[in-house]
């Protein structure tokens, strides 16, 4: 299927001396023109609905974040007795889990923000398509807050739980990734540590939970999806268990094999240096150690099912900047991470886990596949129940999510039969020798030096990921239109009446017959066709 628009937004403290003044800005627009910049100021009564939440919710200590004085935190409500331990009653937890959502949503969306956010937004309901908005956090201090349950009104669906607005957490301050591979089936590292309380497990124990889990994960790539009308056929799922490993032995696996995904379970906690994993009673490992291993394998996906993963550490009640696991791996090249905010139980875990699974292996995204489960931890925990709000999944800003590759030989539009035309046939062909031909398959044919591509150039210019072309339905989805999606570094320069003209980072459409150079005015000529099908 086509790319989603992605919006990125960055959130970063203006100066140290007026700690409560930030600045938003828009990093990443799907459109030339989304760019905007806002002053914000973070205020008291925000202050006092987060401290309240987090008194409900969290297992761990009270931070100060953000730095207040002390008259304005609120104690915690007093819990009935009949309510689930540390979980206030219903009503009163639905409404302060709606209150803190709504408030980090209108300080987050404001003026220009909200401007282009909505541009976005409607750019991908034209398209037919999800918006991802990825929140880009520079200021350690507002890590710790739950952006995942941000809601535009109350009684409205968090943005975590949208399937047309795939939320997730990123970084700008990374490396560019490096070719990934397109792989057909799931192939999980699952890696057993320590328990909680840090001690062992007898063998039996552990080899039973490990079976267990291998189980879950194998058997829910066999379940049907929640979306069966457009779900493909599952893919295949591998998993390889280890239990309690040295971390010699832990680097030697993940280097003898091709694993795509790596799932740790088992005790960890906040460090300066990605945090701390216990693998066995005389082996750990640090984000910073376990990061080099998972980029050089070319991991795709990395799944903690431990405490603290997305938490930075705190030095004198200060959190420390780029310093949680989630972050850590990031930052050293692993393209996606999910992990927890906070203490989470493991039947809440193995449940989140089945579903995501199930949706990965249906070729979902990442980023949807976490919207789905984190929806059925809801359904099953209820709103007022932290579980659906601890997983945190941190995306690579040039990473799609794409795990597992999609068929794009299958078609993209399912309808009853004899309802839809049939559909035009449109290729990109070069107009020099050597001869060369792309015809669209699944609705796109995809542009640049990369081998997986589609359409393969190596002119000097052209990126890596340089363009697509994409079909769309238009009016009442009978009538397909086209159009060149640019994302490259020099551009591409499409042909007009009055010469070549420069397209740069945005979006234009498509008519039959046009021609398109790559990365310079200089390169090789070529064009884009349509063949209507021939009348019955």
């Amino acid at each position: 299927m086509p790319e989603s628009p992605c919006l990125s937004v960055a959130i970063d403290r203006l100066t140290a001396a007026r700690p409560d003044h930030y600045a938003i800005w828009v990093l990443q627009p799907p459109y030339p023109s989304g760019y905007g910049h806002f002053d914000r100021i973070w205020p008291d009564s925000l202050t006092q609905i987060w401290q309240t939440w987090h008194s409900l919710y969290s297992m761990r200590g009270l931070p100060e974040i953000p730095r207040v004085p002390v008259e304005y935190v609120v104690a915690p409500p007093p819990i009935a007795t009949d309510a689930q331990p540390n979980i206030p009653p219903a009503s009163q937890g639905s409404r302060v889990m709606q209150q803190l959502g709504v408030s980090l949503w209108k300080w987050l969306f404001d003026g220009p923000i909200q401007s282009s956010f909505d541009q976005s937004r409607g750019m991908a309901i034209g398209q037919g398509l999800p918006l991802r908005l990825r929140l880009d956090i520079r200021d350690p201090d507002l890590i710790a807050l739950p952006w995942e349950i941000m809601q535009p009104q109350e009684g409205m669906q968090a943005v975590s739980l949208s399937q047309q607005l795939l939320f997730s957490r990123t970084s700008s301050a990374v490396e560019p990734l490096p070719d990934l591979r397109s792989e057909q089936s799931l192939n999980i590292l699952l890696v057993l540590g320590l328990e909680q309380d840090g001690q062992s497990n007898a063998r039996l124990q552990l080899d039973e939970e490990a079976s267990a889990l291998s189980r879950i994960l194998q058997r829910s790539t066999l379940e049907q999806s929640t979306d069966a009308a457009t779900a493909a056929p599952p893919c295949r799922c591998q998993v390889k268990t280890l239990l309690q490993p040295s971390a010699a032995e832990l680097a030697q696996h993940l280097e003898t094999e091709q694993y795509n995904v790596f799932f740790y379970s088992g005790h960890g906690e906040v460090g300066a240096d990605g945090g701390l994993l216990f693998l066995a009673d005389d082996a750990t490992m640090n984000g910073t150690e376990l990061a080099q291993v998972l980029s050089r394998c070319r991991v795709k996906l990395a799944v903690f099912n431990s405490c603290w993963g997305a938490q930075p550490d705190e030095t004198q009640k200060k959190a420390m900047p780029r310093s949680s696991l989630a972050e850590v791996l990031l930052h050293h090249g692993v393209p996606a991470v999910l992990a927890m905010r906070d203490s989470i139980e493991d039947r809440e875990a193995l449940s989140f886990i089945q579903v995501f699974a199930r949706e990965l292996a249906q070729r979902k995204s990442i980023d949807r596949a976490v919207a789905i489960a984190r929806q059925h931890l809801l359904t099953e925990y209820k709103f007022n129940w932290p579980a659906w709000t601890l997983p945190v999944l941190y995306m690579h800003p040039q990473f799609d999510g794409e795990l597992i590759a999609v068929d794009r030989s299958r078609t993209v539009f399912r309808e009853k039969e004899g309802r839809k035309p049939p559909t035009p046939t449109a290729i990109l062909r070069s107009l020099v020798p050597p001869a060369k031909v792309c015809s669209m398959q699944g609705g796109l044919i995809r542009i640049g030096r990369s081998d997986n591509n589609d359409f393969v150039l190596s002119e000097e210019g052209v990126s890596r990921d340089h363009a697509t072309i994409v079909r769309t339905a238009m009016g009442n989805g009978t009538q397909p239109a086209y159009f060149l999606r640019d994302s490259s570094r020099y551009g591409t320069y499409v042909a007009e009446s009055n010469g070549w003209h420069l397209v740069h980072q945005r979006e234009i459409p498509l008519r039959s017959k046009m021609q398109l150079k790559f990365g310079s005015e200089d390169n090789s000529p070529h064009e884009f066709v349509i063949h209507e099908p021939a009348a019955n």
